[in-house]
């Protein structure tokens, strides 16, 4: 039976170390501040919107929302965005995704200053990511390998496969493991004999939407299952892309939703966040740049 890879305590470990970091930032003036901005009315993006300011609010984090109709131009928004980039007081902004699609999310994305890059997506941070450079990564990812970090889960010389491509998970992903010299194999809606992949891997990682889709013949005995996915079911409760019922009783460590991948997206966030504001006061008094990030 696996151990379980208990993402909601790690989250909160995380967040508890960022308070204090915070009330230190405070004790010298300084008050970090996350702009949030959502664009439309999709139902999960306003909880997860709602989830990121309880953890500011936790933190000590100000918090500071932009809620833009369905009907909002590509203008207004590279707009809004570009006013936030001038704001001293505004140390990170997060574009909620999805947004319209008659809207460039990608443009949107390089519109960011890259030192309030706090989500990790704008051509700077993601380049930097593939050279090896330190920098902001995508939360999501990044707090998969907290996991591993935490759990001594080592990835050197480990096969490790990744269902999924997305710019926003399977990519940077991609990055993040091979930095830890494991071999990585990207599996895709168009991958061949997927099962021939996942059942050599001594990790998987899956990142592509489909409730239980990961099933128990898919894994080797005592394969790493990190499930990313987040779906709900016809009766409403949520399921990640891995039947974790099943799959549990061959894996070694598995991650389950909730409680698993989710609580760790937002606890990297805060701390981009907090990093960022340092990294700006840094640069603002003439410090040189140390990054944080490892």
């Amino acid at each position: 039976m696996a151990k379980i890879i208990d993402g909601k305590e790690l989250a909160k470990k995380i967040r508890q170390n960022l308070k204090i970091e915070c009330d230190e930032l405070k004790e010298k003036g300084i008050t970090p501040k996350l702009a949030v901005i959502m664009v439309g009315d999709n139902a999960a993006s306003k909880v997860y919107v709602k989830n990121k300011s309880k953890a500011c609010n936790e933190i000590g984090i100000e918090y500071q929302e932009y809620i833009l109709g369905n009907e909002t131009t590509q203008k207004e928004l590279l707009d809004l965005i570009k006013e936030l980039n001038k704001k001293e007081e505004i140390n990170g902004i997060l574009l909620q995704s999805p947004i319209p699609t008659q809207l460039n999310i990608n443009e949107a994305f390089k519109t960011i200053t890259y030192s309030k890059d706090v989500d990790g997506f704008t051509p700077s941070s993601v380049g930097k990511l593939c050279i090896g450079e330190e920098t902001f990564i995508s939360c999501t990812p990044y707090g998969v390998m907290k996991m591993f970090e935490e759990y001594n889960i080592d990835l050197n010389g480990k096969d490790v496969v990744i269902l999924g491509r997305s710019n926003i998970v399977g990519k940077p992903l991609i990055q993040c493991c091979l930095q830890k010299n494991a071999t990585v194999t990207v599996c895709h809606s168009k991958t061949k004999n997927l099962k021939d992949h996942t059942k050599r891997a001594d990790v998987i990682i899956a990142a592509i939407g489909q409730s239980k889709f990961v099933k128990e013949d898919m894994i080797k005995e005592g394969a790493v299952v990190i499930d990313v996915g987040i779906n709900r079911s016809e009766d409403g409760k949520l399921t990640g892309d891995v039947d974790f019922e099943n799959v549990q009783k061959k894996a070694s460590y598995i991650t389950p939703v909730p409680g698993g991948v989710g609580p760790m997206t937002i606890a990297m966030l805060m701390n981009n966040v907090i990093q960022a504001t340092k990294e700006q006061y840094k640069a603002k008094n003439n410090y040189k740049l140390i990054y944080q990030y490892k």
